[in-house]
C-alpha cells in the first residue's frame, strides 16, 4: 500500500468498489485508487443483506435511466468482469416488478409514472384487474384498480455476486484494497488532503470518496461537512408456502415477479421459497449496530399476503435478518457528487434501498466526475449535493 493516492474510497462494498472498477477502466484516468473497508466479510453490509432487486420502473426521468443501464450492465456481467477466464454469474431472474393500486391515487400514480417510463423506452404495460388475474391467476384483484408490469429489464439478482464482481475486477485493473477503517479526515481548508486509519497510518489523497452506506454521516462529519443520512432498519423474511403459486404465471415462463402490494408490502420468489418484507409503522433511525429483526412485522406481512392470494394463506417461515438502509431523510434518494464548497470531497450516499440496482450507473457517473470534472454520459447533477444544501427534495414518487 502505497502512501498517497489520487483517490482514496470510504467503503468498499458494491458502491465503493463499482466506483474503483469505473475509475480503473477508464483509460483517460491515469491515477491511484485505494479503497477502506473496515469490515472484510461485509456481515453487516447493506449489500449482503439486501433484496438485490432492480427495476425501471420510477417517476423520475434520472431514476428511471439508472435502472435501465443497471439492467444491461447486470445482463453483460460476466463478460465484462471476467478475470483470468473466470465468468462471475448474477443468476439474473428477469421477472418482473408488479406495481398494484387499489385507490384512484395510487392509479393516478402508475399512469403518470408509466408515461414517464415509456417515454424513456421502459418496456412496462398497464394492466386492469382482468389482465392482471389471467396473467397471476393466483392472485386476488377485486379491490385493484390498475397494476404496472415490466415485461423484461426487471428483476432480482445476486447481490453478492454483484459487489465481489466489481471488487475482483478493480483489484485485477490495479486499485488496491485495505481492510482498516477511517477515523480522521484530514481537512485543509476546503480541500481534503488526506486520512488516518485505526491502524495509525495516514494516507495522503487527491479526492476522498464517501461510500460508507449507513455511516455516511460519521465519515462527513470527521471532514466537518453534513450528509442527512442515517441507518433505518429493514427486516427480511423467507417463507415456504404450502401449494406455491410459483409457476403458475402465464407469461415469464411462469414466473412470479416482484410484487408490491398497496399495503406496502412485498413479495418475490426465492428459490423454491419467497422472500418478503414491508415499510415498518414505526420507521425511525436505530443504532449502527443494532440488526435485531422485527419478528412482529412478520404478522403483518402475512394478513396483507393472505388477503391477496389464497396461496399465501398456509406459509411457514424458514428465515430471516435485518439490514440497514442507508436513508436520506431529505428525500430518500442518493447524493451523488461533491461537496459545494470542499469539491474533492465526494458524496455516494442515501441511496434508501436502492444501492445495489443503482452502483452501476452512480459508478460511473462518479468515475467520469473525478477524471473529467463533468458528467459524461448520465447527467446527476440534479442528484448532486447542491439540493441538501437549498433543502429542496428531489422527487420521486416511486418509493419502496
Amino acid at each position: 500500500m502505497r502512501q498517497s493516492y489520487d483517490v482514496v474510497i470510504v467503503g468498499g462494498a458494491v458502491i465503493g468498489s463499482a466506483i474503483a472498477y469505473f475509475l480503473s477502466a477508464n483509460p483517460d484516468f491515469n491515477g491511484t485508487v485505494l479503497i477502506v473497508e473496515r469490515d472484510s466479510t461485509f456481515a453487516q453490509a447493506s449489500t449482503a443483506l439486501s433484496a438485490s432487486s432492480i427495476r425501471n420502473q420510477f417517476s423520475n426521468p434520472i431514476n428511471v435511466q439508472i435502472g435501465q443501464f443497471g439492467t444491461q450492465f447486470i445482463r453483460d456481467f460476466a463478460e465484462v468482469m471476467q478475470v483470468d477466464g473466470e465468468r462471475p454469474d448474477l443468476n439474473f431472474h428477469e421477472s418482473g416488478y408488479l406495481f398494484l393500486a387499489a385507490t384512484d391515487d395510487q392509479a393516478q400514480t402508475l399512469r403518470e409514472n408509466h408515461a414517464v417510463q415509456k417515454h424513456l423506452g421502459a418496456d412496462v404495460v398497464l394492466w386492469e384487474p382482468d389482465q392482471i388475474s389471467a396473467a397471476f391467476p393466483h392472485l386476488r384483484v377485486d379491490d385493484l384498480i390498475l397494476a404496472s408490469y415490466g415485461l423484461s429489464g426487471e428483476g432480482w439478482f445476486s447481490n453478492t455476486g454483484l459487489m465481489n464482481g466489481f471488487r475482483q475486477k478493480a483489484r485485477a485493473q490495479g486499485a488496491d484494497y485495505v481492510v482498516d477503517e477511517v477515523v480522521g479526515i484530514i481537512r485543509k481548508g476546503d480541500r481534503i488532503s488526506g486520512v488516518t486509519l485505526a491502524s495509525g497510518q495516514e494516507i495522503s489523497c487527491g479526492t476522498l470518496v464517501n461510500a460508507s452506506g449507513p455511516r455516511a454521516s460519521k465519515t462527513a462529519e470527521m471532514a466537518g461537512l453534513h450528509v442527512p443520512v442515517e441507518p433505518r432498519k429493514r427486516t427480511i423474511f423467507v417463507f415456504d408456502c404450502a401449494q406455491s403459486p410459483e409457476g403458475t404465471a402465464t407469461l415469464s415462463k411462469g414466473r412470479l415477479p416482484v410484487m408490491i402490494d398497496p399495503s406496502g408490502t412485498f413479495c418475490r420468489p426465492e428459490g423454491k421459497y419467497f422472500l418478503t418484507g414491508t415499510v415498518p409503522d414505526d420507521d425511525v433511525a436505530v443504532d449502527f449496530d443494532d440488526f435485531d429483526p422485527r419478528h412482529e412485522e412478520f404478522d403483518r406481512i402475512w394478513m396483507d399476503l393472505a388477503a391477496r392470494s389464497e396461496s399465501f394463506e398456509a406459509i411457514k417461515l424458514v428465515n430471516f435478518w435485518a439490514g440497514h438502509y442507508a436513508f436520506n431523510t431529505l428525500d430518500h434518494n442518493v447524493i451523488a457528487g461533491p461537496h459545494d464548497e470542499v469539491e474533492n470531497f465526494i458524496f455516494a450516499n442515501g441511496f434508501s434501498g436502492h444501492g445495489l440496482q443503482q452502483s452501476p450507473a452512480i459508478g460511473r457517473g462518479l468515475a467520469e466526475w473525478i477524471t473529467y470534472g463533468a458528467f459524461k454520459t448520465l447527467d446527476l447533477s440534479e442528484v448532486g449535493y447542491g439540493r441538501v444544501v437549498r433543502n429542496q427534495p428531489f422527487v420521486e414518487k416511486s418509493v419502496i
